[in-house]
């Protein structure tokens, strides 16, 4: 059988402040909307950006720091896989359908644009029970002013 790939990868600012609620089983979920954009040349030369929005949602741990650390505005970088899911509209009756991306991996970024912040991967925990880090990650200014400080892994919301 040949292998296949399902993985959405988006850089974009937050929309909307993310909705928060729990799953029939208890598990925190959160959804929320992003922005993407790209710049096109139309036939006069003139550019434009086209805006793209995009349904995310996150569930357990990545969805509690969505809850904790997100907000309308904010960047993010994200990892996930396109999901669409159906249901028959209780009012019309009709079946209902909505596409968006389940993240798996979300980075928030600084306002700058730069890449100085933290990655959290859902379900993806060292022996210790610390988080791991992406390739490439770099400390940050307080990381390396507090950076021989004990740390509880606990405390750490990534």
């Amino acid at each position: 059988m040949a292998k296949c790939v399902n993985k959405a990868l988006l850089l974009g600012y937050v929309g909307k402040a993310p909705e928060i609620h729990s799953t029939a089983g208890g598990t925190v979920a959160a959804s929320f909307s992003l922005a993407t954009s790209e710049r096109q040349q139309d036939r006069q030369g003139n550019w434009t950006d086209k805006t793209e929005w995009h349904n995310l949602v996150a569930f357990g741990r990545t969805a509690e720091i969505v809850r904790d650390y997100i907000n309308k505005g904010t960047q993010l970088f994200i990892q996930g896989k396109i999901q669409t899911r159906s249901w028959d509209d209780k009012q019309s009756g009709q079946k209902r359908f909505r596409t968006e991306i389940v993240v798996f991996e979300l980075t928030l970024l600084n306002g700058s644009g730069g890449t100085n912040g933290r990655s959290t991967h859902a379900n993806e925990q060292s022996q210790s029970g610390r988080s791991t880090r992406e390739p490439g990650y770099r400390e940050s200014e307080m990381d390396a002013q507090f950076g021989d400080e004990a740390l509880d892994p606990a405390e750490i919301p990534f």
